[in-house]
């Protein structure tokens, strides 16, 4: 059901630029492109105007929401990790708004209008079933579950919208029905990129924007490639008075870049350009939206740039409280976002540090990281132990943050961050070598066996996943078989990444050692050595397994519970997309819930695959239906460690580079277990 498009947003002919902070790139210019600092001089592209100082905006954002025109359409540019779960959240919550995704890759639009979407996040498939699929027509009991009824029966306290009603409304008993009305879906993923800018209030700019591979800046710089050819699109077919919004992670300053396009494509035509940088974490990117602990919205000090700000807030304000709701100059979100990821990647860096400390003098490094972190001053998160960072955001944002500093000619701010990778490095190789120094310094006709490849839990996102360097390490000491298992990740697409990163010829089809599993018993069989590098809880032996379901509602501030509570009686007289899901997945609790996938009986049937899908074919033949394939990932169990030892080679060594193993539990079956913090046997 197409959604009528609002007039064109008039936020005013302002178009000035709050300047504060220098250029990312070495020497004077303002622009990254060539092409535009040749342009620099021509008439209609407007230069940065500088102001004495910037202001906050924060007091006066909510005041001008009353005179911005309503958002209507929204067209987000990129389909990945960002684009994808933002674009769906923030259609979820906002019916009203018709929310198009747009991509060039045609393969990744089908996924995501399909029962495979490209990625995996826990709560993600419920989001889109509503929003993308729309929802049926159906009836709920407003009044919660007595404390009796919840500890004596697990009845689904739900009706489906034909169970017949009394005329007040009321069904039998005590409980009171509401119905709640059918929706229409309004978030879309295309590919006609073109034709879904011209039409939106505001675009969103969520394009990757790796680290350069090549030419000035190698190694470090961001490449900017993908981003300067997707604004170079959105300036030629934005309509007049949109809303450009970068959501990528760019280098500070790149407002202007943007700013300088629109100008240099369509001069005298007046865009505002804000920077709303993400904040998520893969495996906790829906629980991270629908509970975020600030929204950063950079802006111009100019009445027009406040009223573009007041727009986007008015989307968020939809779900997430406008305390939360921070807003600064463009610049400073920009650079706020390199250094948040930064500094945690920092934190991560210095345990390991101390971790190796640790090894060498007996210490334990949970009990230090413990100790320091009950000093509120340093607090207790990102002081977990491992095999080092991974992800596609720590390692390209301090290296862009260094870069930065290099520019600046400030090589000992650059020194400083470049050596947070080093010790990132450091933590991964020590661990690989510490493997091999317990086995005799050889892995010649040794299997060895490692336990996650996705770089975090509750993710199949592979990016920079430390799991792929270790591979590489181990593969050069010549073992018999490295059996690769992930309990989130598509065995087939595992064995593509691995082919891609380490090489197609360690793979055993073409003659190498590196064989992926389906299943973690026959990755562990008759293997020498078991190596833990992705925290999943299938690989615990002790503690209780957390919900993913669960994890997604439990709020930031508090701890996470396996259980989500029951969110009725609900605030208002209409329940929010919000609070339905939270009722869905407190029903889904239930073990005598009629329906396990739905149990408020909203969801319209799933979008049928063409009968050619390489997806479906894929799952058919590999027999490994359920990766990401739209599905909650099912927590299938821990490991029987009993099971495991009796099928392992001795010594029985395991290795745990998360730190996610109960040392004495595993050394009363038999195991030789290494930690990382820990000093160990060799």
């Amino acid at each position: 059901m197409a959604l009528q498009l609002p007039s064109t947003l008039d936020l005013g002919n302002d178009v000035s630029l709050d300047v504060s902070t220098a250029p990312t790139t070495p020497g004077s210019n303002l622009s990254f492109s060539p092409v535009l600092q040749a342009a620099d001089q021509q008439p209609g592209i407007p230069a940065m105007k500088p102001q004495s100082a910037s202001r906050s905006l924060s007091s006066t954002l909510f005041d001008t929401t009353a005179r911005t025109p309503p958002v209507r359409n929204i067209c987000c540019v990129g389909a990945g990790y960002v684009g994808g779960p933002t674009a769906a959240v923030i259609a979820f919550n906002n019916p009203h708004i018709r929310v198009t995704v747009v991509d060039k890759d045609e393969k990744r639009i089908r996924r995501w209008n399909s029962v495979h979407p490209p990625i995996y996040e826990p709560g993600l498939n419920h989001i889109l079933r509503i929003a993308r699929d729309g929802s049926k027509e159906c009836t709920i009991e407003t009044k919660p579950l007595s404390a009796t009824n919840t500890t004596s029966s697990n009845t689904p306290d739900v009706s489906d919208a034909s169970t017949p009603a009394s005329e007040c409304g009321s069904q039998c008993g005590d409980h009171v029905s509401k119905p709640i009305a059918a929706r229409q879906p309004n978030l879309f993923f295309t590919a006609d990129v073109a034709k879904s800018i011209s039409e939106a209030d505001i675009v969103l700019i969520a394009v990757n924007t790796p680290t350069k591979s090549r030419g000035a800046g190698a190694g470090s710089a961001t490449d900017m490639t993908a981003f300067e050819a997707v604004t170079n699109v959105v300036a030629q077919h934005a309509r007049p008075g949109a809303i450009i919004v970068e959501k990528s992670t760019v280098p500070c300053r790149t407002a202007q870049f943007v700013q300088d396009t629109l100008a240099l494509h369509r001069p005298g035509i007046h865009f505002e350009v804000l920077s709303n940088p993400e904040f998520l974490a893969a495996g906790t990117a829906i629980k991270d939206l629908l509970n975020a602990d600030r929204i950063l919205i950079g802006s111009s000090a100019t009445p027009s740039g406040q009223r573009a700000a007041a727009a986007l807030a008015s989307v968020y304000s939809a779900w997430i409280p406008r305390s939360r709701i921070i807003t600064t100059n463009v610049f400073s979100s920009e650079l706020a976002k390199l250094v948040a990821n930064s500094m945690l990647a920092q934190r991560i860096s210095s345990i390991n540090s101390i971790a190796a400390v640790c090894e060498a003098t007996g210490a334990d490094v949970s009990e230090v990281a413990g100790a320091i972190g009950a000093d509120p001053r340093i607090g207790s998160k990102f002081l977990k132990a491992g095999i080092g960072f991974g992800g596609s955001c720590f390692k390209k944002d301090v290296l862009s943050l260094a870069y930065l500093a290099e520019s600046l000619q400030l090589p000992e701010v650059a020194d400083y961050w470049r050596n947070v990778i080093t010790m990132n490095e450091f933590a991964r190789n020590r661990f690989a070598s510490r493997v091999v120094r317990c086995l005799n310094n050889t892995l010649i006709g040794k299997k060895l066996t490692i336990l996650g490849y996705a770089f975090k839990k509750d993710t199949n996102d592979t990016r920079e996943s430390p799991a792929v360097e270790i591979i590489r390490t181990l593969v050069e000491e010549g073992p018999r078989e490295i059996a690769v298992y992930d309990p989130c990740c598509n065995p087939a697409q595992m064995a593509e990444d691995i082919g891609r990163y380490v090489g197609a010829e360690v793979l055993q089809r073409n003659g190498g050692p590196v064989i992926v599993y389906a299943d973690a018993y026959e990755a562990c069989h008759s293997s020498d050595a078991l190596l833990v590098t992705t925290e999943f809880d299938e690989f615990k032996n002790t503690g209780e397994p957390v919900s993913a379901s669960a994890e997604v509602l439990a709020p930031k501030a508090a701890p996470v519970k396996a259980v989500v509570p029951d969110p009725r009686p609900f605030e208002g007289d209409e329940p929010t997309e919000t609070e339905l899901l939270a009722l869905h997945t407190f029903l889904l609790q239930s073990t005598d819930a009629e329906d396990k996938e739905d149990p408020l009986h909203r969801f319209n049937p799933v979008p049928d695959c063409a009968e050619d899908c390489p997806d479906c074919y894929i799952e058919k033949v590999t027999g490994t239906s359920g990766y990401g394939a739209g599905q909650e990932h099912v927590f299938k169990g821990r490991l029987d460690w009993r099971k495991v030892h009796y099928h392992m080679h001795k010594p029985h060594w395991v290795f745990d580079g998360r730190g996610v193993l109960e040392v004495a539990g595993m050394e009363k079956l038999g195991f030789r277990v290494e930690s990382v913090g820990r000093q160990g046997r060799v």
